[in-house]
């Protein structure tokens, strides 16, 4: 057991240190134009949604088919609406909290929030499912073959991280943020995880039945931000550049689809 939760806490660092990769492109836009940055936010909008169908709704529907006894798709509609709620929980008690605090825009706190709130509960289950395929290990035996695909899921959510990590400290660039700061909170997203990949190792049992609801609830968190935040604020002075922002959006999904459906 000691030696596939080692294999899991290395693994998901790795994966972390893509997200920080990721997070790390912001240096690029050191004195970003708002034509430039409606494109970028655009495309976390649609890395985003591409990751909530293919990272997250399509697994657990697969997992709830193959460990639960309920209809797969009552678990994933029940986690998908219970993540959205959540963000919008969320946001209410925010601004409920904050009322009163008038030194920063608190639309753009908010918006802040929400975004680096929901790409940190997505990676919660990615963490979750590379402990769950080195824990297996243990359980079904160490052959290669086992190996190869828990290094390989690993890898995968790795390379998907990458964006994902931009998806953070791009937008927190646009609302003013500095790049070393939108940078740190970028890279934070994904610090969850290595304690998920650990906590899924060491419980692989109970974890493989609480898996898809938790992949749907994530994709409930990202798309929720992802409409409701990020594309209406790309789309702003789209009179000058209608199809700019947009077309950020397109190649962001199309992006994450290549990666999600090429790795698995």
């Amino acid at each position: 057991m000691e030696n596939v939760v080692v294999w899991a806490l290395l693994a998901t660092l790795g994966t972390w240190g893509l997200t920080a990769l990721g997070a790390a492109t912001v240096f690029c836009f050191r004195n970003p134009n708002p034509k430039t940055m409606n494109v970028m936010l655009g495309f976390a909008s649609g890395v985003m949604i591409a990751a909530s169908f293919w990272s997250l709704l399509q697994p657990a529907i697969e997992r709830a088919e193959m460990t639960l006894s309920l209809p797969s798709w009552i678990v994933v509609a029940l986690g998908f609406l219970a993540g959205a709620l959540f963000i919008w929980l969320s946001d209410k008690i925010v601004t409920y909290v904050r009322h009163k605090d008038n030194h920063l825009d608190k639309n753009k706190r908010n918006r802040i929030l929400l975004l680096v709130l929901s790409i940190t509960i997505h990676n919660i289950p990615e963490g979750l499912a590379v402990g769950v395929a080195f824990g297996a290990l243990h359980a079904n035996g160490y052959t290669a073959e086992a190996l190869m695909g828990a290094i390989t899921i690993a890898a995968g959510i790795g390379l998907q991280n990458f964006p994902e990590g931009a998806a953070v400290a791009l937008p927190l660039r646009r609302e003013g943020y500095s790049s070393k700061r939108s940078f740190l909170l970028g890279q934070a997203s994904g610090m969850v995880e290595p304690l998920a990949g650990v906590l899924g190792a060491a419980m692989v049992v109970h974890i493989e039945t609480i898996l898809p609801f938790a992949l749907a609830f994530a994709a409930g968190t990202m798309i929720l931000v992802a409409v409701h935040e990020l594309i209406p604020e790309c789309q702003e002075n789209k009179e000058t550049n209608s199809y700019f922002a947009t077309m950020g959006i397109v190649c962001g999904f199309a992006l994450m689809m290549i990666l999600d459906v090429a790795l698995g």
